[in-house]
């Protein structure tokens, strides 16, 4: 059998024990632990895992031809990624890396009218699905850690400050939020640090929650959200800051990306970029989490994104790398969503709370096993207002963390 033979070659630490449709085990093992026993229902998924394993774990989780007698998904997809460090890879593998690269070609074109339908996919199936697991302020994005002691809220309040002291912000100052999300990050700089803010979102529904939001805080005169692509606006700005937005560009529109931010800001501007990075190099889309999750999303290389920055009369002036933050923050969110899996389940079924499930698992193993990371990255139109030191940086969230 196909996946017996692929099996055996793949385990390489641990012990696996596989139970087939017809009810048969196969063990594998090539040490003790950890110790994995798990089930599939269907002939068919066996065949599939062969040519494409990541489509055939989620899709045979979701569907619940998938199940765990020992462990579970999170543990099952982190002893593959532990195998999988120890694997080499096969013709096929590198086979399926060629067709990964030119399908990536077309996947990757966002046009305006391609991306809004890629953000509604995921943003706009309910606020109250997103309240059940984020954070209070609804920061649907990589948390900041000083401390694994920090909790959800800390570590998201933790995030907005140090985004905050690397934008050097000054009462008065416009602000651009590209990718403006649910509006905490927009409501917070204008809070603290007396700006005005502009931002943009493609979901509808995020638009009506953060212009809601906004109005509740007394603060809609200089906090103004709108349904708009970034390639769409005008004017300029004395900041700029997008989190979690670039994953959604799109490989072939990252130098129209940076032009636009050179266009928008001025001259002693200071932009921010916040976006998940791949650290090993440019990688190939995940199948599954773009059929279900993100369509059209990519996690860009630190060269990728640089070699697209460079001609767009923007420098670099600082380079942060999260290495575990990411890892955190899905931890938390992961552990919010099974706690709430009643009512998720009441309200969008056991097939919607099983992908929920496998989402988060399989991208926090992402983040601790397989090279994925967040970046931040600061530009300037001059340099010559590039701080010295980054000293500024703990001085700013000692600031903005005094008005909590």
């Amino acid at each position: 059998m196909l996946f017996h033979y692929f099996l055996k070659q793949f385990v390489k630490t641990g012990t696996l024990n596989f139970i087939d449709s017809k009810g048969k085990n196969h063990l594998f093992s090539g040490s003790s632990t950890p110790q994995i026993t798990f089930r599939i229902h269907s002939k068919t998924l066996e065949r599939r895992f062969c040519y494409s394993p990541l489509l055939a774990v989620g899709e045979g989780y979701m569907d619940g031809n998938l199940t765990f007698e020992k462990g579970d998904i999170y543990d099952f997809l982190a002893f593959c990624a532990a195998n999988f460090q120890k694997s080499n890879f096969s013709p096929l593998e590198t086979f399926r890396d060629y067709l990964a690269y030119f399908r990536r070609l077309f996947h990757q074109r966002n046009p305006i009218h391609r991306s809004k339908n890629n953000v509604a996919h995921h943003y706009d199936i309910s606020e109250e699905l997103y309240r059940l697991f984020l954070d209070k302020d609804m920061q649907y994005s990589c948390a900041y850690f000083t401390s694994l002691e920090n909790d959800l809220e800390k570590a998201q309040e933790n995030k907005k400050h140090h985004l905050a002291a690397k934008l050097q912000l000054k009462p008065g100052q416009q602000v651009l939020d590209i990718g403006s999300g649910w509006g905490g990050l927009a409501i917070t700089l204008a809070r603290e640090a007396g700006v005005n803010v502009t931002g943009l979102t493609l979901s509808e529904e995020q638009h009506r929650v953060a212009t809601e939001r906004a109005k509740k805080a007394g603060l809609d005169d200089r906090v103004r959200f709108y349904l708009r692509d970034y390639r769409q606006e005008m004017g300029t700005y004395d900041r700029i800051v997008s989190v979690g937005m670039f994953e959604h560009v799109g490989i072939q529109h990252y130098r129209e990306f940076f032009r636009q931010v050179s266009s928008l800001l001025k001259e002693d501007g200071v932009a921010v970029l916040h976006s998940i990075g791949c650290s090993t190099g440019p990688s190939r889309p995940n199948p599954w989490l773009n059929k279900y999750i993100f369509p059209g999303g990519y996690c860009p290389s630190l060269s990728e994104t640089m070699s697209a920055l460079e001609p767009a009369n923007l420098y670099v002036t600082d380079i942060e790398i999260l290495h575990q933050h990411y890892a955190e923050t899905l931890r938390h969110w992961r552990m919010r969503v099974m706690a709430n899996q009643e009512k998720i389940r009441h309200q969008w079924g056991e097939r919607f709370l099983r992908m929920w499930e496998f989402y988060l698992a399989s991208c926090e193993v992402a983040f601790r096993k397989r090279g994925y990371m967040v970046f931040q990255i600061q530009m300037m139109r001059n340099q010559e207002l590039a701080p010295l030191t980054r000293d500024y940086i703990g001085e700013g969230e000692k600031k903005y963390g005094s008005f909590q």
